[in-house]
């Protein structure tokens, strides 16, 4: 049985993270995007790691933007999406849904998550109970459809909610006050949605982080999520109507939030 991997939250540009995977066995080390170069590299710097491995999720630029400096640094393995590869920088490794590669000795899943990208991919990693998700599932929310369709996200999210429970979802950017105040939109009387958006406020006040975030917490806070559930399409006024259906309105909704 291998240790479970280090993992370390870099934030970057302005709302951006990354992450930082480490293996205290074998030294390896791994980085989940890439959105610039100097944050990344100072925390490496600062715990004497070298940098072994990239996973890309998808192609826009604030997850890929450092990885040429990485790259001219560290030389490491880059990891990608086979069906992004035309707009992925250069892929040492390209991967598609099902396909399983080792970190460390530690197996990785790769899941197909398009809707906010088409190629858009997670990495689970199910000894370490950690799965990183971008700009599909978020804390509170999931990214916008530039390219993909509700359908297309919705089995997306529904994928991704099957894992076990206590998985750790590693998402791609700060934004879950404000997706916390729209979920009030969607479900104003869901206490655990109440007490969460407390305990964000008084996170993001001491200047700390909100991601990651349960699995578990998202399932019982997380609109998104929460399409299928007869109290929000109650709340809604789509009691009969197809959960997908319902995904969709809840994301037109925040569209124009």
């Amino acid at each position: 049985m291998t240790m479970p991997l280090e993992i370390i939250t870099v934030p970057c540009l302005s709302d951006n993270y990354a992450f930082l995977l480490h293996s205290s066995g074998s030294g390896l080390t791994a980085l989940v995007d890439a959105p610039e170069a100097a944050p990344i590299k100072a925390e490496l710097e600062a715990r004497g790691w070298g940098l072994d491995f990239v996973l890309l999720t998808h192609h826009h630029w604030d997850h890929i933007d450092g990885l040429e400096e990485l790259r001219q640094t560290y030389s490491p393995t880059v990891v990608g999406a086979e069906a992004d590869a035309h707009r992925l920088p250069p892929l040492d490794l390209a991967v598609k849904d099902g396909s399983v590669f080792s970190l460390s000795r530690e197996d990785v899943q790769v899941i197909d998550v398009s809707g906010h990208t088409v190629g858009h991919i997670a990495f689970y990693f199910p000894e370490s109970k950690a799965v990183f998700t971008a700009d599909s599932l978020m804390a509170l929310g999931c990214g916008r459809l530039f390219e993909g369709s509700p359908e297309q996200m919705w089995q997306s999210l529904s994928t991704l909610a099957a894992l076990p429970a206590d998985t750790v979802v590693y998402s791609g950017h700060e934004y879950t006050q404000s997706n916390g105040a729209f979920a009030l939109t969607i479900e104003p009387d869901n206490p655990a949605l109440q007490d969460r958006v407390v305990d964000i406020a008084k996170a993001r006040a001491a200047g700390q982080t909100t991601v990651p975030s349960l699995l578990s917490l998202e399932l019982a806070t997380n609109p998104f999520l929460r399409a299928g559930h007869e109290a929000v399409k109650q709340a809604m006024g789509m009691k009969d109507v197809d959960s997908k259906q319902v995904f969709a309105e809840i994301r037109k909704r925040k569209d124009s939030f």
